[in-house]
This record gives structure tokens, C-alpha cells and sequence, in this order.
């Protein structure tokens, strides 16, 4: 098995991340910000835990994801680590400029950060 380097995604804007509907059990697909950090991959909810692509990993953490065309299987964890947590929020914020003033915004200092472990192919 091979390690899938997503350092050459890092610039990449949007992913696409395909969950399990928690009630249907169909596929659930959102486009979403990213970011690589550590050769690993973090989205941002601003819902927290109320948006549907949280709750539906939170039953069921084996997801898909897609970055410019190429589909990685992974799992997803809420984010623990109160280090890599701050190392992701300041990467987002200065991928995606979400400042307010000097600061991060809003979003960007309170969004439940969600790690993902992409299995090797």
C-alpha cells in the first residue's frame, strides 16, 4: 500500500466530501473548503455539529472524498488535538482570508475543525 501525498492538492479551493445520510443511508455530497496540514486533511463546519455532513460522519465515519478528480476513501475524527486544531484554523484563515481586521473571523476561530485519515490505496 502506498501513502497518498496530498501535498500536491494543498492549492486546490474546494473538495468534495460524499458521506452516508444518517436517516437514508444514501450518499450526501457538499463542496467544501480545505486544507492539508502534516499530510493530513481538515475541513471546517460552521454549523458545528448541527450541519448534516457532521452529524452524518458522527454515525458513520467512513467517508469519500474527492479533490481534482481523484476519489480517497478515509475516515473522519472531530478534531482533538488543541495544537493541530490552532495550526488548521490559522492555515484556513490564511487560505481562504477570512479576516476581520488583524484577526480571524468569526468562522474561522469557532468552526468545529474535522481531521480525516485517508486509507492507503
Amino acid at each position: 500500500m502506498t501513502p497518498v501525498d496530498l501535498s500536491q492538492f494543498a492549492d486546490e479551493e474546494y473538495c468534495h466530501l460524499t458521506t452516508r445520510g444518517r436517516i437514508t443511508g444514501k450518499p450526501h455530497e457538499i463542496e467544501i473548503w480545505f486544507v492539508v496540514h502534516n499530510g493530513a486533511l481538515y475541513l471546517m463546519s460552521g454549523g458545528m455539529d448541527k450541519s448534516d455532513w457532521v452529524k452524518n460522519l458522527l454515525k458513520d465515519p467512513n467517508v469519500a472524498i474527492r479533490i481534482a478528480g481523484q476519489t480517497f476513501n478515509a475516515t473522519a475524527a472531530l478534531l482533538e488535538d488543541k495544537t493541530i486544531e490552532r495550526e488548521v484554523r490559522m492555515k484556513m484563515t490564511i487560505k481562504y482570508n477570512e479576516w476581520e481586521g488583524n484577526d480571524p473571523s468569526e468562522w474561522a476561530r469557532t468552526a468545529l475543525a474535522v481531521g480525516f485519515e485517508i486509507k492507503e490505496n
